[in-house]
């Protein structure tokens, strides 16, 4: 995969992606029903797998964007590194959320529609030293 997307990401956004993707694949090996309950957290981890389960489920019917395209977005406007990545429902809207650290030193809260890709709206604030 390194040799794939060499020249098109930067070094954090390779590593970013393999480490979501890898989050991806853990979480659907835990989405199976025997195990989600044989430990005492299987609660919490049913709210994880239903959550992931509706955010494929709305990716499959269309309803929202890949997250890779709201990435290629990100990199495009707000160069830096993506540092987190959350799917939120806001009010009816699906939304994804991402934190980037920029290249600048600042750390920018973005907040894109998920169905449309557009951008709703950006906060930020200076990184501490």
């Amino acid at each position: 995969m390194y040799g794939l997307c060499k020249g098109r990401y930067s070094l954090g956004m390779r590593r970013f992606i393999t480490f979501t993707l890898a989050v991806f694949m853990a979480a659907a090996s835990l989405s199976s029903p025997a195990q989600a309950g044989d430990d005492d957290e299987g609660t919490h981890e049913h709210e994880h797998d239903d959550e992931h389960d509706r955010v494929r489920r709305a990716r499959e019917r269309g309803d929202i964007l890949p997250l890779m395209d709201i990435l290629k977005r990100v990199e495009q406007a707000y160069p830096g590194q993506v540092i987190e990545t959350e799917y939120d429902d806001e009010h009816g809207r699906m939304v994804y959320e991402l934190v980037v650290l920029g290249d600048d030193g600042r750390v920018l809260k973005l907040y894109y529609d998920a169905e449309t890709g557009e951008l709703l709206k950006v906060k930020g604030r200076k990184e501490h030293k």
